[in-house]
């Protein structure tokens, strides 16, 4: 089982235990944001945030490579259904350096990105929610 996959499904993982398994120069890439973004910190803070705001389990798990695992959640957001499928890449280490994301259907993505962006707060500036004019 992937680690973000164990830690997700623990239903208690903290900041800190996503800090863990990821590199420092990680990189984030999701459809609730505009680009992508990096950092241990920051993006610890997304996955923990994540798993507070939405309710559900993986559906499957795939080990594409020795580095690459797809994973396929199913569950819901605010009483509507949410899927998600990860491709997450690890380095020799073990430590996740890539994780890109994809949502469906959209407007539960919506609901998700607006619950994300409210608990989130200062964390990520405003220019990686909205496109500015």
């Amino acid at each position: 089982m992937h680690a973000i996959r164990k830690l997700r499904e623990s239903g208690h993982a903290t900041i800190a235990d996503y800090e863990k398994i990821l590199a420092a120069n990680v990189v984030f890439h999701s459809p609730v944001l505009i680009r992508t973004i990096e950092g241990r910190a920051v993006v610890a803070k997304i996955f923990a945030t994540s798993t507070e705001l939405r309710e559900g389990a993986y559906a499957g798990e795939w080990k594409l490579d020795d580095r690459r695992t797809l994973l396929r959640w199913k569950g819901k957001i605010q009483g509507h259904e949410l899927e998600s499928f990860d491709i997450i890449e690890e380095d020799d280490e073990g430590l996740v350096v890539d994780r890109t994301v994809a949502f469906r259907p959209m407007p539960a993505a919506r609901l998700f990105r607006d619950a994300m962006r409210s608990a989130i707060g200062t964390s990520i500036p405003d220019d990686f929610w909205e496109y500015s004019n």
